[in-house]
């Protein structure tokens, strides 16, 4: 089988590469790390756009794999825009990351990636992160009408509409959320969460309450009298050992029954059956001349 030659190694070392692309992208850079076998730049929001085209033509970060969003709600800027670039000739990723608020939009990479044009309608749809320069910036999986962004922290896990299929109007309707009763109520086999109400069992579970003992302070109390504790505190003399000598003998074992007489074997008329049977039979040829 021919080796295939590639000049991209099988595994790409970090060993020198956050010092070289920290350097590279100067005051864009606000923090470096490398954090689980990754290296980590985050970078001013108003450059990203600056830097991604840094690190594409001089480093050869060619393709933009993803863009993913993260929702930090106790942060005065709550969105992480988190940039996946691979290096093919290096076999290397690298991971950029910027910070945003609901009304801080984010510069478009669109002019990089044609291709960030759908990644970065995933963000907005799902977190609500606003791309400053994206010409179709729109919802792109969920469906038409919805409210609110469905990754985002605060959002509630029921949502805030559900959709059916009626039978009397023909079409599938929008309704909003409508729980018969709270949420998660139902569970009575929860390892998590204890149940603020009784469950079905609970008043087997109930321990009656502790009976006070009752206790004999004086012999009056005992209800036996004088006369029975008297009687009580007589000694007994132990009884006296069973006579061996005096018992009856035990009958004796029954003797063992006479053998049945032997018969005599009945080998020989066998014999002469099974020989009868297998000789067979002399015909004796007639005469010609006889009639019958």
């Amino acid at each position: 089988m021919a080796t295939v030659l590639h000049s991209a190694p099988r595994f790409a070392s970090n060993d020198g590469v956050r010092e070289t692309l920290s350097a590279a992208l100067g005051d864009m850079l606000l923090a470096s790390k490398e954090q689980h076998g990754e290296i980590v730049l985050g970078v001013e929001r108003e450059r990203i756009e600056d830097a991604l085209r840094l690190l594409r033509d001089h480093h050869e970060y060619q393709q933009l794999m993803e863009i993913a969003g993260v929702d930090y709600p106790d942060r005065e800027e709550r969105f992480e825009v988190v940039y996946m670039l691979l290096s093919v000739t290096k076999n290397h990723r690298v991971i950029v990351k910027v910070r945003a608020a609901e009304n801080t939009p984010v510069p478009t990479v669109t002019t990089l990636w044609p291709v960030a044009g759908w990644l970065e309608r995933e963000v907005f749809d799902l977190y609500g992160v606003l791309f400053d320069g994206n010409t179709d910036l729109r919802r792109i999986l969920t469906d038409y009408g919805f409210e609110g962004h469905p990754f985002r922290k605060d959002f509630p896990l029921t949502g805030y509409q559900e959709l059916r299929y009626s039978e009397e109007e023909k079409r599938v309707v929008y309704e909003p959320v409508e729980l018969a009763q709270d949420f998660r109520t139902f569970e009575f086999t929860s390892p998590w969460e204890g149940a603020d109400y009784p469950l079905p069992g609970d008043e087997k579970a109930a321990v009656p309450p502790v009976v006070q003992v009752k206790t004999t302070e004086s012999p009056k109390q005992a209800g036996a009298g004088k006369k029975a504790n008297a009687k009580a505190a007589e000694k007994v003399a132990p009884e006296k050992p069973a006579d061996r000598t005096a018992a009856k003998a035990e009958p004796a074992a029954p003797k063992p029954t006479d053998n049945t007489p032997t018969r005599k074997p009945r080998a020989a008329k066998a014999d002469k059956a099974t020989s009868a049977k297998a000789a067979p039979k002399k015909r004796t040829p007639k005469p010609k001349g006889d009639k019958a």
